[in-house]
């Protein structure tokens, strides 16, 4: 499961703005975007760099983006 949520950095923990339905103990892969200025202020070049700050794939993605083409058109 893939879920994007907000959070807090406080204290040395980083604390969900919502709550989380996860059972107690789930261990989570974390991708952390730091926001020094609202988003809303944020132009169409600073979005665009940030999006391409973004990891393309995580080791074990059972559909690598490199293989889009040779997937959806396959050689016959």
């Amino acid at each position: 499961m893939t879920k994007e949520i907000q959070a807090v950095y406080e204290q040395g923990m980083i604390r969900p703005l919502q709550p989380l339905e996860l059972p107690e103990g789930a261990r989570l892969d974390v991708i952390v975007i730091t926001h020094d200025q609202p988003r809303a202020n944020s132009n169409a070049a600073e979005m665009l760099a940030e999006i391409a700050a973004l990891p393309m794939e995580r080791p074990g993605d059972a559909f690598p983006g490199r293989e889009h083409d040779s997937i959806l058109y396959p050689k016959e």
